[in-house]
């Protein structure tokens, strides 16, 4: 594991990964290195179980690498810019953006939101039912698109792959700063689905949430009585 990150390249990939999801293909994008060298980084770090594999749930000729938790659970994600709330979102705004916003409610404060890239007109009972079982409340009839939610300043946060790719690509009016490979629970639709799609956002936020800085808030004068 040492030798593995032994190498800049490599930690600089390990950075990435440790609040989010990436292609190989936004890796190289961001550390401006050509396909195969990416490819050998990442079979490095896959072989000494740093990083996994995931096929995108949108675009099926996609993969998603994601640090292994386990392996690096002490390692801090660099800090991210200020951000005045943090916004979750999914394909419909009907679990794991709603199931998000819920935990980072609870576990962390501040101003937070969730929304949809194609919102459905309920939450999914399951969720609703996860949420209640961990006591966090959720609105049955609380989703809301993207462009509604939205605004500048967000951290937005892509917890599916296909909002990711949605709002990924050009021309696209809202931009993920992160992305979370998280499987959509609804294509199982089972009880224990909504587990472990609540217990990887759990996990992913706690990583998170010391990497997000509140944006400063406007200093005021004394009151005048």
């Amino acid at each position: 594991m040492h030798a593995a990150l032994g190498d800049p390249a490599r930690l600089a990939i390990v950075d990435i990964l440790v609040l989010g999801d990436a292609s190989p293909g936004e890796i190289g994008q961001v550390l401006g290195l050509p396909t195969n060298l990416v490819a050998h980084h990442v079979k490095v770090l896959s072989d000494a179980g740093l990083v996994t594999r995931s096929r995108s749930e949108g675009d099926r000729r996609r993969t998603y690498l994601r640090l292994v938790p386990e392996v690096l659970a002490s390692l801090a994600g660099p800090a991210l810019e200020a951000a005045g709330r943090v916004v979750f979102v999914c394909t419909h705004n009907s679990a794991r953006s709603q199931l998000a916003a819920a935990l980072w409610r609870d576990r962390v404060g501040g101003p937070v939101a969730s929304a949809g890239t194609h919102p459905a007109r309920r939450v999914h009972p399951r969720a609703v039912k996860v949420a209640h079982r961990h006591g966090l409340a959720l609105d049955p009839a609380g989703t809301a698109g993207v462009a509604d939610v939205v605004r500048d300043g967000d951290l937005v946060i892509a917890v599916c792959d296909n909002a990711h790719e949605d709002l990924a690509g050009p021309g696209a009016p809202v931009h993920p700063r992160l992305h979370w490979s998280i499987p959509d629970p609804a294509r199982v639709d089972t009880d224990a689905a909504f587990e472990a799609a609540y217990a990887d956002l759990d996990g992913r936020i706690a990583r998170l949430a010391p990497a997000v800085r509140p944006a400063a808030r406007p200093e005021t004068g004394p009151s005048i009585p």
